[in-house]
């Protein structure tokens, strides 16, 4: 039976580690780091999220802003806004919430936010940089993986590592971070053939295709490491992962549970992110 990997603890853990560097840096330099998310509409997940990362980013000392603007809002009026906080020294990230109303060009305004305040790391720039090997602002959530891979001693050099599912925000930054690290790395989605037979060759098996239970013990290597970045709900309104987590369990060495695994560490990424982009406009250093 597997052992669980609890994210929750050790976001605490680094959250508070945190808060103790942000009472240094506020003591050494008069500076408290600024962390402004920008909500459109009122999308219930969305809200719920935010709020979280309101309340972490207050508890670790960062002065933190939430611009709630309505559904209708035009993507100039937007643009302008973010203009505002690339131009105030008092924020050093950006962060705007999708998924966006459809009249509005998420990458318009991904682009629009300042790469060295683009804390969730989604801005061409900060992607060019991953995949040329010097990563500055990197995804969240993958960054947290790769915490939890190290917190829990996993080793990541030589070993097969399986992503399934190749989007922007997970999928394609968590290959090369693994990439980074020496593993070998195999990227998959929905439409691989033989899904379930490549899959069972991972040492490590990560899993963000956004399908509630699509993973089963079919997929899984007696031993691996299964990391289960998905947040879906049952037909009866429960929160679950993209992986069966009780069968997935009879064979995993170690596993994330959901929720409670991955979860956590995003938002505490999401401040860590912010904190360094802090550190660097006082250290004159870049990435």
């Amino acid at each position: 039976m597997a052992n669980i990997i609890d994210g929750k603890a050790l976001a605490l853990k680094m959250q508070s580690a945190l808060a103790e560097k942000v009472k240094q840096m506020k003591s050494r330099y008069d500076l408290v780091p600024g962390l402004v998310v920008i909500l459109v509409g009122d999308n219930s997940a969305s809200q719920i999220y935010v709020r979280n990362k309101e309340q972490a980013a207050l508890k670790a000392g960062f002065r933190s802003e939430t611009v709630r603007l309505s559904e209708g809002v035009s993507e100039e009026e937007l643009i302008e806004i973010i203009n505002l906080y690339n131009a105030d020294p008092a924020f050093h990230g950006i962060l705007v919430q999708l998924p966006l109303p459809q009249h509005i060009n998420d990458k318009k305004i991904i682009l629009a936010i300042d790469p060295h305040k683009d804390v969730d790391g989604f801005h061409p720039m900060n992607t060019g940089h991953l995949w040329s090997g010097r990563p500055g602002m990197v995804p969240c959530t993958p960054a947290g993986i790769m915490e939890l891979l190290h917190e829990y001693e996993v080793e990541l050099e030589g070993k097969h590592a399986v992503i399934v599912g190749r989007s922007n925000i997970v999928g394609k930054p968590m290959a090369q971070l693994l990439l980074d690290k020496n593993a070998t790395v195999t990227l998959t989605h929905s439409r691989t053939r033989q899904l379930p037979d490549i899959a069972r060759q991972a040492d490590i098996l990560i899993v963000a295709i956004g399908s509630g239970h699509f993973v089963t013990k079919d997929f899984i290597k007696e031993g691996a490491v299964v990391i289960d970045v998905g947040m879906n709900r049952s037909e009866n309104g429960k929160l679950i992962g993209d992986v069966q987590f009780e069968q997935a369990a009879e064979a995993a060495s170690l596993i994330t549970p959901v929720p409670g695994g991955v979860g956590p560490m995003t938002i505490t990424m999401l401040l860590e992110q912010t904190y360094q982009a802090a550190l660097r406009s006082v250290m004159s250093y870049d990435y």
